[in-house]
């Protein structure tokens, strides 16, 4: 006769094996909507894309609004989770912002499903938007909070922190838009790289930042990793 233990444990990996399931279908809507938008992207294009059929979809997820918000829902969460990490860090304010930074970018770029977490909010309910916009308040006034400290302790130079915050990320969140898996850099690279750059110009005294190697060392033209359409554009004048 099962113990109560181990009929536990078997519920725990059944949760483990559908939340698995749910992350797998997440990245291939996360795919779609990036790819096609989310207003043109259906959900038998998401159960394909999943290798699913379109009936066992929806033991998963009732519709693509549902999907979304899980996208945007689980973006959100890792970065209020670096940014709790980085608050609990015992280091300057230039390093707890590089590392809001980066983590947001890397959950952006290199999390498929990340590139869906800023699509446009009104394409969900509004009960959703809510709770979305909750999470974004929260991530957005604790960045604020950063750079604000680093102010008063005259590490950064005396602006307006709402201001800069907003500044931060909205550079971070466009990246969505041009970056490309096939180009030179990756993820991280190109994440460090926005760091070094976008602290330098809140700091007291830039010459206590240095760019990554890694990024600094990297030769050829960076329009190379943008998509056929930011070339373009970047050759226009």
């Amino acid at each position: 006769m099962p113990t109560r233990q181990s009929k536990f444990q078997s519920n725990g990996r059944v949760r483990g094996r559908r939340l698995a399931r749910r992350l797998e279908i997440l990245r291939a809507a996360g795919r779609k909507f990036r790819l096609h938008g989310f207003a043109e992207t259906g959900m038998r294009d998401i159960a394909e894309a999943a290798e699913l059929s379109s009936a066992n979809l929806y033991n998963y997820f009732r519709g693509k609004h549902e999907i979304l918000f899980f996208c945007q829902d689980s973006a959100l969460g890792r970065m209020l989770a670096a940014l709790d990490q980085a608050r609990r860090m015992e280091a300057s304010a230039a390093e707890k912002l590089r590392l809001v930074i980066v983590s947001h970018m890397r959950c952006l770029l290199d999390e498929v499903e990340g590139s869906a977490a800023h699509l446009l909010p009104t394409s969900l309910p509004a009960r959703l938007q809510r709770r979305l916009m909750a999470k974004r308040d929260r991530y957005e006034k604790g960045v604020c909070q950063l750079i604000e400290r680093g102010i008063r302790s005259g590490e950064f130079v005396p602006f307006d922190p709402a201001l800069a915050a907003r500044a931060v990320l909205g550079a971070l969140n466009w990246s969505v838009r041009w970056f490309s898996q096939e180009g030179p850099l990756t993820a991280t690279e190109i994440a460090e790289g926005f760091a070094s750059y976008l602290i330098r110009g809140l700091l007291a005294n830039p010459r206590t930042i240095r760019l990554p190697l890694s990024v600094t060392e990297k030769e050829g033209d960076l329009r190379n990793f943008l998509p056929e359409s930011g070339k373009r554009a970047a050759s226009v004048g």
